[in-house]
């Protein structure tokens, strides 16, 4: 399992990535319907990993991710989203809530095991 530094490291050269290839994109993103719905799920894997960057950020120096991690990555990813076409925002914050449901769902499904051995060592 990756640490939360790697991890972090990872998740901010994702998103530079992917922002710059949307923006070198951007004509053709926002060229037809499909292809500006796309460009809002693009902006959601922006959302996705600006939320991996700044948990493992808050990780290391110790402190709880809570929903102010989660306004920040997406009012960023929004904006990025903006940059190509109206739409693509409200594209965007639909996938980044599904995303965010999805991530959460794997969450409780990763901690719930480990409180129940705590649960049962005493």
């Amino acid at each position: 399992m990756a640490g939360s530094g790697s991890s972090m490291i990872c998740s901010i050269l994702l998103c530079i990535i992917v922002l710059s290839l949307q923006q070198m994109y951007r004509p053709k993103l926002a060229s037809s319907e499909l292809f500006t719905i796309f460009g809002g799920f693009i902006s959601s894997l922006i959302f996705l990993s600006l939320l991996t960057f700044i948990g493992n950020l808050q990780e290391t120096y110790g402190q709880k991710t809570g929903w102010g991690a989660v306004i920040l990555a997406e009012c960023l990813a929004l904006v990025a989203a903006s940059t190509v076409h109206r739409v693509c925002i409200s594209t965007c914050f639909l996938f980044s809530m599904a995303l965010l449901y999805e991530v959460n769902k794997l969450s409780l499904r990763m901690v719930a095991p480990k409180n129940e051995s705590k649960i049962r060592k005493h």
